[in-house]
């Protein structure tokens, strides 16, 4: 029963804690435009997004309008190009148009699902699509792209990790004239989901229906609130307050992904709980992390507390929604999240310390900006690290780091909005990876993995 206290409660997490529904996504299945002339294929794809998301816009708006609740993102999400790629043939770049052009016919922020999946090794389509990510990046303003290099039943394969490394710098070189910007839209995966509505990560799974409308809620503002108003309470007191707090969140997430889903006339698929933080100040995961007690984020016992995070906000979040999917946890981005910004800039968030985070949040080292010089195998040799964790703990991980080209450390990058800024970070390059990376193959799947 609702009742004049949940209300107010709820117009106060919207005005004053930063309460918004950080996206709507719209996943969509290209698997039928699929065509041998990559030229019709392209204009099927374009015919196909622009039918089924031409009213997603102002969908989210009127709901926005009629609810009060911001709708911040209005994204789309495809089947991983590389597929149709397999099909056609071609300049694979002619797809990202394709999409850049949907894109602007239907008004949303992103689409993601320039997408290839070679945890196991490169299929008809895989390593095409690979190698045009710089330039389809670099020739498009709203696409986004993702590859995922390895999984906990598969491996690594280290094959994809070494290009993935070298095609990260390429994507930095290619748009350096923009704050390397094309990385800011490019994240490689271990593990990833199929589900996902967060960008830049998101592309439409195969498993998934032909269309679909998932939502990601955000509110790090809001949890930072709500344990703000418990000073003394004990660390279990706080996980009590968090998983309540999760709750209300969720259950705003679940009524506008009704709601979407009902008025677009497509199947509701998920609601991704995750925190999402955002460079303003009191939208920050760091600073959630600090009011439960630590100095600064970065500090010894950062790994403890964001575990203890990002537990209870899966655990409040699964009692309001029977359909939580994505990555839903406490993600980490750098440049996005102001006390990330200033842990970072002060020294005491490092890269490593970032890396021991990933192993227990929602996905893995995001947004950071490393030294212009960092060599490719060093920026495989990274990615590698990063999958390990993922595969081992049976976790979604990712990496979306930005070679800032002609800058080093103690320098910065400035992207603008969401994307935020933040000082490059240090790398240890006193040494290299190159003859461990150079070795290839696929690192073999864990003992976790057999579980039939």
């Amino acid at each position: 029963m609702i009742n004049i206290h949940d209300i107010m409660e709820t117009i106060n997490m919207i005005s004053e804690e930063n309460l918004d529904i950080r996206t709507i996504t719209m996943g969509i299945s290209l698997l039928d435009c699929c065509d041998s002339d990559i030229e019709k294929s392209c204009q099927k794809v374009y015919d196909k997004i622009t039918r089924l998301a031409g009213n997603l816009v102002k969908t989210g708006e009127d709901i926005e309008k009629e609810y009060g609740i911001p709708i911040i993102n209005k994204r789309i999400s495809v089947t991983p190009i590389s597929m149709l790629v397999a099909a056609s043939g071609g300049d694979p770049v002619l797809y990202a148009k394709a999409l850049q052009r949907a894109a602007d016919a239907t008004g949303v922020n992103f689409i993601g699902g320039y997408s290839a999946l070679v945890h196991k090794g490169f299929a008809a389509g895989d390593e095409e699509l690979i190698r045009s990510i710089p330039r389809a990046l670099s020739e498009t303003n709203n696409i986004c792209s993702s590859v995922n290099i390895g999984s906990t039943k598969a491996g690594i394969n280290m094959d994809a990790v070494k290009l993935m490394g070298e095609i990260v710098r390429e994507t930095a070189e290619i748009t350096a004239d923009r704050e390397c910007i094309g990385c800011a839209k490019l994240v490689v995966f271990c593990n990833a989901v199929e589900d996902n509505p967060f960008m830049a990560g998101a592309f439409h799974g195969v498993g998934e229906p032909d269309c679909v409308i998932h939502v990601g809620v955000s509110g790090p503002g809001v949890v930072q609130a709500a344990i703000k108003k418990h000073p003394n309470a004990t660390l279990g007191e706080i996980a009590e307050v968090i998983k309540r707090t999760a709750f209300k969140i969720t259950r705003m997430g679940q009524l506008v992904g009704n709601e979407a889903s009902r008025r677009l006339g497509v199947p509701f698929g998920i609601v991704d709980l995750s925190l999402a933080p955002t460079p303003a100040v009191g939208d920050s995961v760091a600073h959630i992390l600090e009011e439960m007690g630590l100095e600064t984020c970065g500090i010894p016992g950062t790994t403890a507390a964001l575990a203890m995070l990002n537990d209870a906000v899966k655990k409040g979040g699964v009692m309001a929604s029977s359909y939580v999917g994505g990555l839903s946890g406490a993600f980490i981005p750098v440049t996005e999240d102001a006390g990330m910004i200033d842990a970072a800039r002060s020294g005491d968030l490092r890269l490593e310390k970032l890396e021991a985070m990933t192993a227990v949040c929602s996905v893995g080292l995001d947004m950071i900006a490393i030294p212009g010089d960092t060599p490719a195998e060093v920026i495989s040799g990274i990615i590698a690290d990063e999958a390990a964790i993922g595969m081992v703990n049976s976790k979604t991980t990712a990496v979306r780091v930005i070679p800032a080209i002609n800058k080093k450390e103690g320098e910065e990058l400035d992207f603008g909005g969401l994307l935020g800024a933040g000082p490059i970070m240090d790398v240890n390059l006193k040494k290299s990876p190159k003859k461990f990376i150079e070795r290839a193959g696929r690192i073999p799947a864990p003992l976790q993995s057999l579980k039939n």
